[in-house]
């Protein structure tokens, strides 16, 4: 078999341990794996990537050695045909697809007009319907974690309020499980609403017991988008682009003003899906990109592997981009007890 790979979207730790194990995998079965650079755009334009086979040694390796992009091929008139060309060209049998809910929309969509493709699910949010995690996802914590702890210090030395602004579009997992794990006082993310006052009042509360800070952890797309913010500039998929409208910078004005507390604002960005995967996710993506080839060789297409429990399963990628996968209230509740809201 030939087998093309790309890695689309926001780069995420593990994706290249995913092309490690897909590469070991078709070496074994001498299948030829072709790379694709840039994601969608480099299977648009055929811009073809050998796999080094030092790839083998790199688990650690963070980013993607194919290069991302967040180019949408349905945008483009001749996407599907650009695509059906390279796949006709290098006598493909099918495309990996690595990415988060965009990516693997398109791949089902591809895949329902007769192009066979398999979907790897990557996203720090964890948001995609269907797995229990996605592999970065773990990663993105603990970098968040790491942070809380530091700004930690630097709260109490200066006695502030410190707001940590952690990504999460329309998904707050990577903020709750930050925030838990970080011992943040106050978390807000998009699924459930706390209102100005309650935020303040739990810090209020806690400078009034004697502790002179307090950490509050917000996902970037915390809070009701108003009609202003629509005008904004947006990515291929539609997306408004969050960092444009600093929510942390605007948690931490209002808390200032109505507390008094001295208050700052830090955002993490993209220092939390750089660098090398933890081990949870090496292992993770090992699991995916073994699976991926396996579903190849049965062409078993239009499926992606997924993390159930502690197995690894197949499920159809139409039910993976279904719907997204938010904190729920069971999960929820868990950070209301601690804030005590």
């Amino acid at each position: 078999m030939k087998i093309g790979i790309l890695t689309s979207g926001g780069d995420t730790p593990g994706m290249n341990a995913v092309i490690r194990a897909a590469f070991i995998k078709c070496k074994i079965l001498n299948y030829e794996l072709i790379g694709f650079s840039n994601g969608w755009k480099g299977l648009m334009e055929n811009t073809t990537i050998s796999i080094p086979d030092d790839i083998i040694d790199k688990i650690d390796l963070g980013g993607t050695i194919l290069g991302s992009g967040r180019t949408n091929p349905l945008k483009n008139e001749n996407g599907t045909d650009l695509i059906r060309n390279t796949i006709h060209i290098n006598s493909l049998d099918c495309v990996i697809a690595i990415g988060g809910e965009d990516t693997l929309g398109v791949a089902n969509i591809l895949q329902s007009q007769g192009i066979p493709m398999i979907g790897i699910p990557k996203t720090i949010d964890n948001d995609l319907y269907g797995t229990d995690y996605t592999f970065g996802f773990n990663t993105a914590v603990t970098i968040a974690t790491e942070a809380l702890d530091r700004l930690k210090t630097t709260a109490k030395s200066h006695n502030r309020v410190m707001v940590v602004e952690i990504m999460g579009r329309h998904a707050g997992w990577l903020t709750m499980h930050s925030g838990i794990a970080g011992g943040a006082h106050v978390i807000l993310i998009p699924e459930f609403g706390i209102s100005n006052e309650q935020i303040c009042e739990i810090i209020k509360k806690r400078y009034a017991e004697g502790n002179q800070w307090a950490l509050v952890a917000v996902s970037e797309g915390f809070g009701v988008i108003k009609e202003s913010d629509l005008q904004q500039e947006k990515d291929e998929f539609g997306h408004i682009l969050l960092d444009k409208l600093g929510i942390g910078k605007k948690i931490a004005k209002m808390i200032e003003e109505k507390t008094g507390y001295t208050t700052r604002a830090t955002v993490l960005g993209h220092t939390q899906r750089g660098g090398p995967p933890t081990a949870f996710d090496r292992v993770l993506s090992t699991q995916l990109g073994l699976k991926a080839i396996e579903l190849a060789d049965k062409r078993d297409f239009g499926k992606m592997p997924s993390l159930s429990g502690s197995k690894i399963i197949a499920i159809q990628l139409s039910d993976a981009v279904a719907k997204l996968k938010t904190v729920d209230e069971e999960s929820w509740v868990i950070a209301k007890n601690l804030m005590d809201v």
